[in-house]
């Protein structure tokens, strides 16, 4: 398996889009499953299109869904903090994809995004790991 981390700064953007990154990561690979992950308690990754709205859309989806306001019984950090705690539960902290011939095979329009509502930790890791497709 290879793997290789990276850090991401959150604080300019709540999503953040990895696929050059990760594009960079698989090129000349071969074929197999890389896999996308954030150890953290309070980011996520989404498999969606960007530039479009569509990265705007899911922020504001997801702040009207995990409202910053007192609710919440995990209640240390900024106002509303507990919320960050809940959006791994929504948007998967993992993501696994094909590789073939060195090349994500994702869809037209799909990129991968680090999706991050935490304004207390704008500085991420993100961890990608291949795994070759097995030779017989």
């Amino acid at each position: 398996m290879r793997s290789l981390e990276i850090e991401v700064d959150t604080s300019r953007a709540r999503t953040v889009d990895l696929t050059a990154e990760l594009a960079q990561f698989c090129a000349g690979l071969g074929d197999g499953l890389v896999n996308v992950f954030v150890p953290h308690a309070t980011a996520g990754l989404a498999l969606m299109e960007v530039g479009s709205g569509s990265d705007a859309d899911l922020v504001d989806t997801l702040e009207g869904l995990l409202p910053r306001d007192d609710r919440y019984r995990h209640a240390h950090g900024s106002p509303g903090h507990g919320a960050d705690h809940l959006l791994p539960a929504l948007v998967s902290p993992s993501l696994t994809l094909p590789v073939l011939n060195g090349r994500v095979a994702l869809g037209t329009w799909q990129s991968v995004v680090l999706v991050d509502l935490n304004a207390d930790n704008p500085r991420r890791r993100v961890r990608f790991s291949f795994v070759p497709a097995s030779e017989g």
